[in-house]
Order: structure tokens, then sequence, then C-alpha cells
């Protein structure tokens, strides 16, 4: 999709993401191996009391699943920024559904734009648990 056929407030919904429990070890022990994620015993005495996601992989685990939409297609150029809040903990076996919503356009020059998308991200009990913007350079229309 051209960026001049973006509207603001466009909105995809994103398939289920499920944080199955060996993915999220695997993750945590390559790259956040902190005990929050990994050493059962030590997270039964946090708050949380059982090991939670990483954060980039719970954030991952969605933005695959965005990815499948494909929602620039072939006029995607590439990535700019990404800022991610975690508002919930995620848990081994958590589903999470999120949506995407166009939340800016801004046009750069006559060959691309912008694109600024919000992710939001749910567990199954409904909880916001993360949200997402991330900016996207998108091909204009040829001219």
């Amino acid at each position: 999709m051209y960026f001049d056929d973006i509207k603001m407030g466009m909105t995809v919904e994103i398939a289920p993401a499920i944080i199955e429990k060996q993915k999220m070890l695997d993750f945590a022990f390559t790259y956040d191996n902190i005990p929050l994620h990994i050493d059962e015993e030590y997270a039964k005495t946090t708050p949380f009391g059982k090991l939670i996601a990483p954060g980039v992989m719970s954030f991952m685990s969605v933005w695959a699943k965005y990815l499948e939409v494909d929602f620039f297609g072939e006029e995607l150029l590439a990535g700019k920024s990404t800022k991610i809040e975690w508002l919930k903990p995620v848990f081994a076996d958590d589903v999470l559904t999120a949506k995407a919503v166009v939340t800016g356009i801004t046009k750069r020059n006559h060959k691309n734009g912008i694109v600024e998308i919000t992710i939001e991200a749910y567990n199954q009990n409904g909880e916001l648990v993360l949200t997402d913007i991330t900016e996207a350079i998108v091909k204009r229309k040829p001219m």
C-alpha cells in the first residue's frame, strides 16, 4: 500500500500470539538471561510469583504476527524507529491479541513518507500488556 493511500485511523487486527514456555526460555537464555526469566525458584520469590517472558520476546511474538498482515506490502522501504512500553507481565501460555492503528502520517518528499503505527497487545484476560509505536518509511505513488 502506497503512502498516499494510507489514512489516519486505519486499523488491522493481528492474529493471536501464544507465548510458549520453551520458546520463552530459549529466548531468555540466549538474549535476556536474568533470573526472573530463567530461574523458576527465584521467580517464585518475586511479586510475579513465576517466570515472566522477556519484554522484547513478548513484543517480537506480536510483531511476527503483525508482519503476516503485510500492511504496506512492497511499498515498505524500511523501519525508522520503534518505542515499546511494557505495562503488565507476560507469562508462559499467555495468548496475546493485538491491533495496529495508523496514528501518524508525515510526508517526507516526493518519493516517500513516514507512517506511524501504534500496536496495543492484550493478554487473554483483556489486560493491556504492551504498546509499541513504530515509524515506517513507505513509498509514495510515482509522479
